[in-house]
């Protein structure tokens, strides 16, 4: 099985890694078996056993997550904020019409990697990367892209593709 850092640190092998993630899902897209979401969580729950993201923080460090209006509304009161100034402050609307953070890293990531608004944190973040939601065919997409950031979706991906379809 491939390694994360590996490939994540050659961005040839990483551009490489990417097309054969997106070819394995065009496939499993086709042809989806019925108990992919059964598979996807036992693999989430096996890799997370032994993953430490606050070891790699990736995820915080490299990517947006949407913000939808009840983040704000909840991240603003957290920070004793009006909407419009934590709006103003934090966020702009991207290419796809959704809010999203002004900067990478995150704003609310410490230097040992811990979130400051944890217990607050956008749904995006508190759901990510996604890996053992239902109807898992459905972010195929994303989980390619999800891929390149967090070595555990990495690992995910590796082991689901070992699986005979």
């Amino acid at each position: 099985m491939k390694e994360f850092n590996e490939v994540f640190n050659d961005k040839k092998e990483l551009k490489k890694n990417t097309s054969e993630n997106q070819k394995f899902f065009q496939k499993l897209k086709k042809h989806t078996p019925k108990n992919l979401d059964i598979i996807m969580h036992d693999l989430h729950d096996e890799v997370f056993v032994h993953t430490d993201c606050l070891a790699c923080a990736n995820c915080c460090k490299t990517a947006s997550p949407i913000i939808t209006e009840k983040d704000i509304e909840r991240i603003a009161k957290h920070l004793r904020m009006k909407e419009v100034q934590f709006i103003e402050k934090y966020l702009f609307r991207d290419t796809d019409d959704f809010m999203a953070f002004k900067q990478t890293p995150c704003p609310f990531l410490d230097a040992e990697n811990y979130c400051l608004i944890y217990e607050y944190r956008p749904k995006a973040c508190a759901d990510y990367p996604h890996t053992n939601r239902r109807k898992f065919i459905q972010i195929a997409d994303l989980t390619v892209r999800n891929a390149e950031i967090c070595p555990a979706v990495f690992e995910i991906v590796e082991k689901l593709k070992e699986k005979k379809f």
